[in-house]
């Protein structure tokens, strides 16, 4: 039999439609539909783990049928919408458009592993880059039917409502969300390190499996803060801009600007961001 998931709905549930209204604008629109759409088919595929064509990209990296095909409806949701802007995509990777001043940035499934385990703690990110800037972004959680957004300017939400970083500034009674090295990656070493900085001074680190929820996690203030590296623009991008106008800082591990870039991180509300950097820092 396959496995579906009949877990409870969250509250987001009862106000989903509230970020269809006026309120939001034909961008932001654009993209929540996008990735509702991806969102149902990958929820139909998630109750079907066990029937999925699953290939081996490297390493304990997957992607499977369901991956590649809520990558498809996002591109052609997106280039319906907006015909013309780029994109860069997990698995489609690069695609030019003319319009060379917006491109899309896509993770159709961010918790791919969390996926294919029967695991409910997966994503959509989508985010536009205008003029080589993150000018809005949105992370979707379609198993509790959360809907994290944000553009430039604007604020950050969840379903509708006004999301803000934690006001927490005691590192002893704050948690912190990470990523952990798998096999065929490099940095095992320098990363039980830096774990060993931050659980000798918080109250606890959780690993969960998408990078792209830890930081709109952050950005409700679930968490006070998020470090990792060797990440891809895809996994940041949209996460990036929902902290930061949640009210939050994010920067690489040096306190520079370019995480889209270098693969590295860290996110954290103004009290403890560069705390955190910090304890990063000292483990190096």
């Amino acid at each position: 039999m396959p496995r579906m998931w009949n877990g409870p709905r969250t509250e987001a549930t009862n106000v989903r439609f509230s970020r269809t209204t006026g309120a939001n604008s034909a961008l932001i629109n654009v993209m929540t539909a996008a990735a509702e759409k991806a969102g149902r088919s990958l929820v139909r595929g998630f109750g079907e783990i066990e029937k999925l064509q699953v290939s081996k990209k490297g390493p304990a990296d997957f992607v499977s049928e369901a991956d590649r095909r809520a990558e498809e409806i996002i591109y052609q949701e997106l280039s319906k919408a907006r015909p013309g802007y780029g994109f860069l995509m997990e698995e489609r990777g690069v695609v030019e458009g003319v319009d060379t001043s917006n491109c899309w940035i896509v993770d159709p499934l961010d918790g791919t592993l969390n996926f294919l385990h029967g695991l409910p703690h997966f994503s959509i990110s989508i985010a536009l880059e205008r003029d080589s800037t993150i000018f809005a972004g949105v992370i979707y959680e379609p198993i509790s039917d959360q809907m994290f957004w944000a553009e430039n300017g604007k604020g950050a939400y969840l379903n509708g409502r006004r999301v803000r970083v934690s006001a927490r500034h005691d590192i002893e009674e704050s948690v912190f969300a990470t990523g952990i090295p798998f096999k065929g990656r490099d940095g095992h070493q320098p990363f039980l390190r830096q774990l060993e900085q931050v659980m000798a001074v918080s109250a606890g680190v959780r690993r969960f499996g998408s990078a792209a929820l830890d930081l709109a996690y952050v950005a409700a203030g679930r968490y006070e803060g998020f470090w990792e590296q060797g990440l891809s623009p895809w996994d940041v991008a949209a996460g990036v801009i929902i902290v930061r106008e949640a009210g939050g800082f994010v920067s690489d591990f040096k306190g520079r600007d370019p995480v889209i870039a270098n693969g590295e991180i860290i996110a954290g509300n103004a009290s403890l961001h560069d705390t955190l950097r910090k304890l990063i820092n000292k483990a190096a």
